[in-house]
């Protein structure tokens, strides 16, 4: 009788490990297919980068500025150099999303 008892507890022991080890291996399947999903999610949004600036002097404000009666508005796309924004426009439509898989073009007046 011991060795059937004990020849059952070595297969329900080995089948635990077994389910313990696909376990790991679909979490970390599973958290890489979230990774990927977000990336794609990012890099897809037509919606161009925006921050919050001053519109008499273009200077890079707090976000909070913007929100609820502040001085500010959000500046879309273009950079910023020494607080100031540029190469942007204020105005949303005007700008274009530059990231992966868009384009970003520039033109310079003459």
């Amino acid at each position: 009788m011991d060795s059937s008892t004990s020849s059952s507890t070595s297969s329900s022991t080995d089948s635990a490990r077994t389910k313990r080890r696909m376990r790991s291996g679909t979490v970390a399947l599973g958290g890489m297919g979230l990774l990927a999903a977000a990336l794609v999610a990012c890099g897809s949004s037509n919606e161009p980068d925006k921050r919050c600036a001053d519109r008499a002097t273009l200077e890079k404000l707090n976000t909070k500025e913007c929100k609820s009666g502040g001085r500010g508005s959000y500046y879309y796309g273009g950079t910023v150099t020494k607080n100031k924004v540029s190469g942007g426009s204020f105005d949303k439509s005007a700008v274009t999303r530059g990231g992966i898989g868009g384009s970003h073009s520039s033109s310079s007046g003459g």
